[in-house]
């Protein structure tokens, strides 16, 4: 009799009901290989739009784990993770954003890239809703996102949107670094993997579609006032947290490139039409 595999798929929610419902739906929609399992661990941080509501009533087995509601996205997917792993031996554990949808072939080419890759974090591309276009997945040593193909492609670093992280791995490298709120948590998980000798890898193609966030985030906004740049910048929802940012690079990285980009930040912030015509 063939093993079962067990995944534990982690997520985490802050009040956007909907499309946890549809990203969802499209997880238990997707086709999946007879010997697999999945058991879904979400965090919900403190959602007031009746999100764990609707979870339940919609899905009761899922496992849902009641946020601080200032945990944001890396500290979620943390506290997920460490729910999962403390209440069971896991196979896998799979990330996934709740404004994926997943195609129907998702899990099953996402679990055969692992197998063909075993020891390895697998990434999942995401597409546009529109024209199809990149949005998220797999990242290069030249900092560029890579155009999924028809074969398997080896990457630096990776987006969180879609991951799949063998038990072999996790054993090694661990949860996610706890001191990140929201963002960054996921590039430094890829060259934490790196370190420990594990490989990360995009599968084939497109297994959902996630739409991408503003390309400029606000703070390099010249038309933004400047108290306003700065609120976002320090905003545990940046992407470029001045602190966080700067810890990240220390440790993953060097010194002298963590105090460059510090400064050059806090520049951009204070002068972003230079950067732009600097750019352009």
């Amino acid at each position: 009799m063939d093993h079962k595999e067990n995944i534990a798929v982690l997520l985490t929610c802050f009040n956007r009901r909907e499309k946890t419902i549809a990203c969802l739906k499209s997880l238990f929609r997707a086709s999946l290989p007879a010997r697999i399992k999945l058991e879904v661990f979400l965090v919900d941080d403190g959602s007031t739009d009746g999100t764990s509501e609707a979870v339940r009533d919609t899905f009761p087995s899922i496992n849902i784990i009641q946020g601080t509601g200032n945990l944001f996205w890396n500290r979620g997917m943390h506290l997920a993770w460490e729910t999962a792993a403390n209440q069971a031996d896991f196979d896998y554990y799979m990330w996934l954003n709740d404004d994926v949808i997943l195609y129907e072939q998702a899990l099953e080419v996402i679990l055969q890239s692992s197998k063909e890759k075993p020891d390895s974090i697998i990434c999942g591309s995401m597409c546009s809703s529109n024209n199809k276009t990149l949005t998220y997945g797999g990242i290069d040593e030249n900092h560029n996102l890579l155009e999924p193909s028809d074969v398997i492609q080896q990457c630096t670093k990776f987006n969180g949107n879609l991951l799949l992280v063998p038990d072999s791995v996790y054993k090694k490298v661990g949860n996610l670094d706890p001191k990140f709120p929201h963002a960054i948590g996921d590039f430094d998980y890829a060259n934490r993997a790196i370190k420990s000798g594990f490989k990360n890898y995009i599968t084939p193609g497109f297994l959902g579609v996630c739409d991408e966030h503003d390309s400029l985030p606000i703070w390099c906004l010249s038309e933004v006032p400047l108290k306003k740049r700065i609120k976002a910048l320090y905003s545990p929802l940046g992407n470029s947290h001045p602190y966080y940012f700067f810890y990240y690079e220390r440790k993953n990285y060097s010194l002298g490139l963590a105090i460059k980009h510090f400064l050059t930040i806090h520049l951009r912030l204070l002068f972003p039409r230079l950067w732009k015509l600097k750019k352009n």
